[in-house]
């Protein structure tokens, strides 16, 4: 049995310990927000926050969930993160939609961490969020303008 908390609820897993946690959360808990895209972590269509770290949920096994707290981009809530998908909209980021929340997800932890990332800073955390539509000039244009609304 493993105990974690999911966007702020306590959750128990009961299952095979090798299972990935994007399994857990899509069939078990109905949230669906998180994509199954290449299952290697290597695209971030899966991202989640894992005590505050994004994360790729599809390479993590509930056995390292014990005592986990992990926010789903349903589960977003916070100044940054409202003002993140705010710029989203503004921005016109979103094409085909399939990538946006893991991108979203690494966005918010990196605005979380630091209000004013340098272009380095960026790219870092962005790095391995991949977006087949290729809005990459988007999603940087909505971080930054993120960036600017919150440091004001």
């Amino acid at each position: 049995m493993i105990k974690l908390k999911v966007n702020d609820q306590q959750k128990v897993f009961r299952g095979d310990p090798d299972q990935p946690l994007l399994w857990f959360l899509r069939e078990e808990l109905s949230l669906t927000g998180s994509k199954y895209a290449c299952g290697i972590g290597a695209c971030g269509a899966c991202t989640v926050h894992f005590n505050g770290v994004p994360v790729r949920s599809c390479s993590m096994p509930m056995s390292a969930m014990s005592g986990a707290e992990i926010r789903t981009i349903e589960g977003l809530a916070s100044p940054v993160a409202k003002q993140v998908q705010m710029s989203w909209q503004e921005m016109d980021v979103v094409q085909c939609g399939y990538c946006q929340s893991g991108q979203i997800m690494s966005a918010v932890a990196l605005l979380e961490r630091n209000t004013k990332p340098s272009s380095k800073e960026i790219d870092e955390a962005m790095d391995g969020n991949i977006c087949r539509c290729a809005t990459y000039q988007r999603i940087r244009a909505a971080i930054e303008d993120s960036s600017d609304k919150l440091g004001a």
